[in-house]
């Protein structure tokens, strides 16, 4: 059965691809030609023979004009008397390609094996037929051929001289075609105007209402830059995106691009580095060459830390460095002696704290867009935009969804959504369910599920008491962060976990951050009164204590011995990089300070245990048996959790808004009542 040719988008038969034209290979086309065109002679030519031929035939019969012998070929060449021409017309017949004998010859030629042989053979017959035939000498010079057998090794050094500048020119988009060495200073940034289809604008960007505000005013600036010029207002020349990854900078950038109707350059920090001194600082000039030419335009570079990372850093000092010579010159074209007018630029980076200061002055990027991660209410935006293609079951809630992911990007819940539709294929599930969804967040925070990993008896229950020690302690402190459930099944490296739901706060208080490190610390607690002994299983806990410790101590100044003193260099420019900003009697003292704090919140963990060890054992054996236990069950096991004031305002919150859409009440005060 023949099979059809794939259908495009409007139901038409698609073409078959064929490849694409290279000067290349008309290149290769004429070479060939020419190698070709020395070689055949087109019948004009002397017939070709054989030695044996020659001297049974023609020398022997005596009508010969004259043999001419080439030295350096090997080949002699006969010259047949005219009037005896038509004696040899069977020799022209059985030549391919043959045309008739020419009247001024040579005729045939043919190779000879030895000059001597020849001549003593044309002396024997000279002696029988008592006749001369003359003999003559020479050399000749092949100019076609010589060319070539010269030419040869210099054009496979020139394949791959451009080879290798392709190669580095970054292919067809360094300039495409022949051209390509001599374009490896041009810019490569991908153009996008009015006819190329950009699908994405404001409304697929869910959450980040204040950016969008911010960089809506930026293409209103294009579309009516009178409204704002008439008032002595000037255009911005720059905006700089600065966010975590995956909060949407780009996504942004794209849809700037969808929504201005001006030309739109895009690339990337890394585009204008290159091995060749001088490229990058080439490739900035022609693209603000072609933007001043397209203006007005906006210009986007992603990941601008590529080569707008301070000066003066660089450890190579003296060196001429490319990096640092490629940002003096987008600051010259940004803002030098020259004009930019109708030229703005956007740029996007997750390391502003290491960018040059000259750069990210008034002038150059006249405002810095803050894309944060989004908060409960952007989550749930968010949710729903990725759960549109999605076949969901009734019980998924886009407002679940965003309670049960804090501190999640939108890269993180796009692929929360897709990992949950994944889970459920591979289930044979019809369509994605709530648990789907809950089983990709443990993947994606967790890892992956590991049921056959082979566990003695002793480390299953010494995860299961080292896991019901956090569980516990989170649940008795106030201020550490409520959990959601603990299992003891290996997940990535871990061997058992626990999920909690950090609260979204702003600020957080030196009772919090003790409360959340007397909760890490509870494993080892745990595991130290249970078994009388400590095992390696809280190294992620020790690491997470310790940096809250010194941090408390050393950045925010939550030591009395230390006092209210900062060392945190928030500017980045790593001011203290060659010596410690403090001396060495300062440094004991963090170090006391931090021991000290940690061996409190040790002996905490360790007596609230103690206080509560019945139901502790209770639930460590109750994990041991059901391998995964929730809120609920603590609940059951502990009493309900007291909540801190920060937790109970947001529940008053989410009642209030839940209310207030079905129009039962119309002020906070209500709600509390």
């Amino acid at each position: 059965m023949a099979k059809e040719k794939p259908m495009n988008q409007g139901g038409e038969k698609e073409k078959p691809k064929y490849p694409k034209f290279n000067l290349y290979w008309a290149y290769g086309l004429i070479a060939l030609a020419l190698i070709v065109l020395s070689n055949l002679d087109f019948g004009q030519g002397p017939h070709r023979i054989t030695y044996s031929e020659f001297e049974q035939k023609i020398l022997a019969s005596g009508d010969i004009k004259e043999i001419l012998v080439i030295r350096n070929e090997g080949v002699a060449e006969v010259t047949i008397v005219e009037e005896k021409l038509d004696k040899y017309k069977d020799l022209f017949n059985n030549t391919f390609g043959a045309t008739g004998p020419s009247a001024l010859g040579p005729h045939f030629q043919f190779s000879i094996p030895s000059i001597d042989k020849l001549e003593e053979a044309r002396k024997a017959t000279e002696e029988k037929l008592g006749q001369p035939i003359p003999i003559d000498f020479e050399s000749r010079t092949n100019f076609m051929g010589e060319f070539f057998q010269f030419m040869w090794p210099l054009l496979l050094l020139l394949i791959i001289w451009v080879f290798i500048f392709r190669r580095m020119g970054g292919g067809a988009s360094a300039g495409g075609g022949a051209g390509n060495i001599f374009n490896v200073g041009k810019s490569r940034a991908k153009m996008f105007d009015k006819e190329d289809a950009i699908n994405v604008n404001f409304k697929d960007v869910a959450g980040l209402a204040e950016a969008k505000t911010e960089l809506e005013e930026i293409v209103e600036f294009l579309r009516k830059p009178e409204k704002y010029t008439e008032l002595g207002g000037k255009i911005p020349k720059g905006a700089l995106l600065v966010g975590p990854p995956g909060t949407g900078k780009t996504l942004l950038a794209k849809a700037v691009a969808g929504e201005a109707n001006v030309p739109f350059f895009s690339m990337s920090g890394s585009d204008f580095v290159e091995m060749f001194v001088g490229v990058g600082a080439s490739r900035v000039r022609d693209l603000f060459k072609k933007a001043k030419e397209k203006s007005p335009c906006i210009v986007f570079i992603d990941e601008i830390d590529a080569i707008g990372r301070a000066r003066g850093k660089n450890p190579n000092m003296g060196s001429n460095d490319e990096r640092e010579n490629t940002l003096n010159q987008l600051l010259t074209e940004m803002d030098g002696f020259g004009t930019n007018s109708g030229v703005i630029i956007l740029a996007a980076t997750n390391r502003a704290d290491i960018l040059d200061r000259a750069l990210m002055r008034a002038g150059r990027f006249d405002r810095q867009i803050q894309v944060e991660l989004p908060d409960l209410k952007e989550r749930k935006a968010i949710f729903e935009v990725h759960l549109r293609p999605l076949k969901l079951s009734g019980d998924v809630e886009s407002k679940f969804l965003a309670k049960q992911t804090p501190g999640f990007s939108g890269a993180d819940i796009a692929n929360m959504c897709n990992e949950a539709a994944l889970i459920a294929a591979r289930n044979d599930k019809k369509i994605v369910e709530k648990e789907d969804f809950l089983n990709a967040v443990d993947r994606i925070v967790g890892g992956l599920e590991k049921k056959n990993k082979i566990i003695s008896q002793d480390e299953r229950k010494a995860v299961a008491y080292h896991e019901a020690g956090h569980a516990t302690i989170s649940w008795l402190l106030e201020h550490a962060h409520p959990l959601v459930k603990v299992t003891i099944v290996p997940r990535g490296k871990a061997l058992g976990a626990a999920w909690y739901l950090p609260e979204e706060r702003q600020l957080t208080t030196t009772e919090q951050i003790l409360d959340e490190m007397c909760s890490a610390l509870g494993g080892r607690a745990a595991e130290d009164i249970t078994f009388g002994r400590i095992s390696t299983g809280a190294l992620n806990d020790l690491e997470k204590v310790t940096k809250q410790a010194y941090a408390m101590v050393s950045y925010y100044g939550m030591s009395e011995k230390v006092g209210n003193i900062s060392f945190f260099d928030s500017s980045g420019q790593s001011d203290y990089s060659f010596s410690k900003p403090y001396s060495e009697k300062t440094a004991e003292t963090i170090d006391e300070e931090v021991k000290k704090m940690v061996d409190e919140q040790y002996e905490r963990a360790k007596q609230i245990l103690i206080d509560n060890q019945e139901k502790h054992s209770k639930l460590a054996e109750f994990l041991l048996e059901r391998e995964v236990i929730f809120s609920e069950d603590l609940e059951v096991l502990f009493g309900k959790r007291k909540l801190s004031a920060h937790v109970i305002e947001e529940e008053d919150e989410d009642a209030f808004e839940e209310l207030k859409e079905d129009k039962e009440v119309d002020t906070q005060a209500e709600i509390k009542e």
